[in-house]
């Protein structure tokens, strides 16, 4: 994909380099997507993964796996680092429970471990969300938490049953569910314009 602009800072006009946890989960179809929008993904492992990325997926797993692998390589640090500098980071399933208020702090909100239900209660549903043309995104629910409570600064972009399941804080999303696991690249293509985008607000 060609006509990315320079992510912010970097002075680079290729894709924007975007990081996704691979310590446990689902991070291979995330790096998929992120290579079919024109973005060069990342597999983050280890503390020097951390160097030059314009963005950060947390994905979908087991989240008290995911805070130990974090916690047992020293990277915990690392993803406040990397907040801290105000670059995007996008939380999906189980990361957007990691992103959280009882974890890392990310995002000003509180969360409910598979709230929908158990992994026989999955589900898909369509759902408009604000920034993303073209139509619903299909969204696929596994064991999924929602929003139980968020802070005045959080946006709800998209809820179900009641509940918000899309989220935004600055340049943080978190979402209930998994949308590495359809064919639709635009939730990707989104968070990789986010990451070059220079001013926060500039999405959705």
């Amino acid at each position: 994909m060609e006509g990315w602009p320079a992510a912010a800072g970097s002075g680079r006009s290729d894709g924007p380099r975007i990081g996704v946890l691979a310590i446990q989960g689902g991070f291979a179809a995330h790096l998929d997507h992120l290579r079919q929008v024109g973005a060069r993904p990342v597999e983050v492992r280890n503390a020097p993964d951390f160097d030059r990325l314009d963005g950060l997926i947390l994905p979908g797993g087991e989240s008290t796996t995911i805070l130990k692998g974090l916690a047992r390589d020293g990277l915990e640090g690392k993803v406040r680092d990397h907040h801290a500098a105000g670059l995007p980071i996008l939380g999906t399933c189980a990361g957007m429970i990691v992103a959280g208020r009882e974890h890392l702090r990310l995002i000003d909100i509180t969360t409910r471990r598979n709230a929908f239900g158990r992994q026989l209660a999955s589900f898909e549903q369509d759902l408009d969300l604000p920034g993303i043309g073209g139509g619903p995104v299909r969204a696929v629910f596994i064991r999924a938490p929602w929003v139980e409570e968020a802070g005045p600064a959080v946006e709800v972009l998209a809820e179900v049953r009641g509940h918000p399941v899309a989220v935004r804080e600055g340049r943080v999303v978190a979402l209930s569910f998994h949308p590495e696991l359809t064919t639709d690249s635009r939730i990707h293509r989104w968070f990789a314009e986010l990451c070059v985008a220079r001013e926060p607000a500039g999405l959705p």
